[in-house]
């Protein structure tokens, strides 16, 4: 074989292994972005007298199912969840087995979200419905409207909304321990809902932010809203429901022994009517403190002298709850002495400078304390101390770009065991006022009184203003950034915003949101905001 016939072959070889490799495999062609399709379902999708315990669904290629427990709604629940499979692995079917009894005459609705996908591109086969009646009709009515939040301006995700049937076993706390009749949910994209296959009937609409996804409302974690009235269904309303979170109900919890002569109060709900009675006999020379820990729902009760009692005998009461509780006493030893002080360097023109301690303080000597300015002159202060947080707030005319000196000397300050400070120094400045920005607010048609807050992205307030009559909103010095507007009618005039409470009936005070606004430094905006009348 000569040399030029022996090339040839061996280039057509080489051509028609590429071609074979290259087969099933093109280069650049289009993404497939084509969803799966439903071959069948046995049973029929939408199928009456429904009996079995067995579903399937099949599909022209291979699928797969992620995040099923977030994404299937089944309505009504079903008290046995039903075993659904592929779950990490694909098929060209999917299996739905029953444990639960069904209820006669009910049509039920399996709603899978976005939970389905092709298994090779990961596109999504939103939202399918499998449906079918235990009866020999399908349920066709519909329920629709919109979740906001009472406070934030976008609601939660995931959010739960269903509905109770009012008949003869209706009551009000039959959220807090039954399955609704019906329910569907947001999931993670929308805020409106839309519960289908409904019967006729008279029904109790609600929502919930339903953290361990029980489908109850456990009032400690959970955000809920309702609607005011019953609904009659069928209807043609779209209903709005204000998510919000209940003020947890009081309960206290067991006290303890800590640290020498400090007690731990733990508590759940609103500790500010709590009272700890001490009921045991004391000495003359008894002394004691309560301060509240700055994270944890916890108070503590400090005390002096040391005791050679086995227990002390406590009575907690508030607002119609009252219990009391032994605590055991025994030898250990005392917290330290800790001192600590904000803010730390830049301090603004209208914040106090603040001194706080891990032992109750129970005196202070401000003949110790100075604050001179960065021209050695001696600057004025007064001062208060909030008890319950064990913190002396300083209060002090600042100038622009000036810098401070605060000063304690030794023994300015004693806590409760009598501990005192050693020497305490700070170093505290002000900016210039044109790093910062101001903003003047004019409100048409607004309800009086009311919270002006400026807030951030998070709906955490960074500057607060209270309103009892129209007049314009002026906020000077603030920090060159962007904020949100957040307006409370303060119904009640307690200068605070009230949230709900379900068994009450009472919907949280109403809050209205703004655009955004850009603060820059040097500079001021002025806006006009609007109030749609109710």
């Amino acid at each position: 074989m000569n040399k030029t016939l022996s090339n040839f072959i061996f280039i057509v070889f080489i051509a028609l292994f590429i071609n074979c490799a290259n087969r099933g495999t093109p280069q650049g062609g289009e993404k497939d972005i084509t969803p799966p399709k439903i071959l069948k379902s046995e049973p029929e999708n939408y199928s009456i007298n429904f009996s079995g315990k067995t579903i399937k669904i099949y599909f022209d290629e291979y699928i797969k199912i992620k995040d099923i427990q977030k994404q299937l709604i089944i309505s009504p629940p079903m008290k046995t969840q039903p075993e659904i499979t592929p779950l990490g692995g694909a098929s060209k079917f999917i299996t739905i087995k029953i444990s639960d009894t069904l209820q006669p005459n009910t049509t039920y609705a399996f709603n899978f979200g976005n939970s389905i996908s092709d298994n090779n591109e990961s596109n999504p086969f939103p939202y399918y419905r499998y449906v079918f009646s235990t009866g020999d009709y399908i349920d066709s009515l519909t329920v629709k409207g919109q979740i906001f939040d009472a406070l934030n301006r976008k609601p939660d995700t995931f959010v739960s909304v269903g509905l109770y049937e009012v008949d003869s076993t209706f009551n009000d706390s039959i959220i807090y321990k039954e399955n609704p009749k019906y329910i569907t949910n947001t999931l993670d994209s929308v805020s409106t809902f839309s519960i289908e296959n409904i019967k006729a009937g008279t029904y109790m609409l609600y929502a919930l932010k339903d953290v361990n996804t029980d489908n109850k409302f456990q009032q400690k974690i959970d955000k809920i809203a309702f609607h005011n009235q019953y609904i009659t269904v069928p209807t043609n309303t779209f209903y709005d429901l204000k998510l919000f979170k209940e003020e947890t109900d009081f309960k206290a919890l067991r006290p303890l022994l800590i640290a020498g002569e400090k007690i731990v109060f733990g508590y759940e709900g609103d500790y500010k009517d709590m009272k700890i009675e001490l009921l045991s006999e004391v000495p003359e020379d008894f002394k004691y403190s309560i301060t509240k820990d700055i994270k944890a729902d916890s108070l503590y009760y400090w005390y002096s002298p040391k005791l050679e009692a086995d227990s002390l005998r406590f009575k907690i009461t508030n607002n119609g709850f009252e219990k009391d509780y032994t605590v055991q006493i025994r030898n250990l030893k005392r917290d330290s002495l800790t001192i600590k002080a904000t803010p730390v360097g830049l301090i603004g023109y209208e914040e106090d400078f603040k001194i706080t301690a891990s032992i109750p303080f129970k005196s202070f000597d401000a003949s110790k304390m100075t604050i001179m300015s960065k021209d050695s002159l001696f600057v004025d202060f007064t001062s208060s101390f909030d008890t319950i947080n064990n913190s002396y707030a300083f209060n002090f005319k600042k100038d622009e770009e000036n810098a401070y000196k605060v000063q304690v000397l030794p023994e300015g300050f004693t806590d409760l065991f009598g501990k005192k400070n050693d020497t305490l120094k700070y170093n505290l400045k002000t900016k210039k006022e044109s790093d910062f920005g101001y903003a003047r607010f004019t409100l048409v048609n607004a309800k009086y009184p009311i919270i002006f807050q400026l807030t951030n992205d998070k709906g955490d307030v960074k500057f607060e203003q209270y309103s009892e009559k129209p007049e314009a909103i002026d906020f000077l010095n603030l920090t060159p950034a962007k904020y949100f507007i957040r307006i409370i009618w303060d119904a009640n005039g307690n200068k605070k915003f009230d949230t709900g409470n379900y068994l009450k009936k009472i919907q949280p005070e109403k809050v209205s949101f703004f655009k955004e606004v850009e603060i820059r430094a040097d500079w001021g905006t002025t806006e006009t905001l609007e109030f749609k009348e109710d």
